[in-house]
């Protein structure tokens, strides 16, 4: 065939056919992206847990407030990096972060959103009230590290 030539169009679906399977992510993702008050109750069940281990820390050293930095970092991190993608607060609520593609993310990928959750609450908190307002659910730290927060599938 000439490049001149037009092509034929595409042939529709053979009824009773199922169509391709979909990529790997979408078989471990429900379609819907977590919501501003799911967040906040994973962040306040998140809370719960560090805030034992932010006492004891301000108890045994006097240069709590660094190590505390550094132990909110670590737990994010680590959490939202591992093959469990979330925190406690978001495994009890059956939610996970994502980069835009739905796979897991990176340790430094985790850090730069934990540190950019800081610029979030920064700015008044207008940077978390964004998960209310935009499509896929996003707050101004999961814009920055390019990630999403989704609903796990059941």
């Amino acid at each position: 065939m000439k490049p001149s030539e037009p092509t034929a169009p595409a042939s529709p679906p053979l009824p009773g056919v199922p169509p391709p399977p979909a990529p790997n992510f979408y078989r471990y993702w429900d379609g819907t992206y977590a919501g501003f008050w799911k967040r906040v109750l994973a962040l306040l069940i998140d809370m719960l847990v560090m805030a034992p281990v932010g006492f004891a820390v301000g108890l045994i050293w006097e240069g709590g407030n660094l190590v505390g930095v550094i132990v909110g970092w670590t737990y994010y991190s680590v959490m939202e990096s591992s093959p469990k993608q979330g925190t406690l607060g978001k495994m009890a609520l059956g939610i996970k972060v994502t980069d835009l593609d739905g796979n897991r993310i990176s340790f430094g990928r985790a850090t730069g959103r934990y540190f950019a959750k800081w610029l979030s609450a920064l700015i008044l908190g207008i940077g978390y009230i964004m998960v209310a307002f935009t499509a896929k659910k996003q707050g101004l730290h999961d814009q920055v590290a390019s990630c999403l927060v989704v609903n796990k599938q059941a």
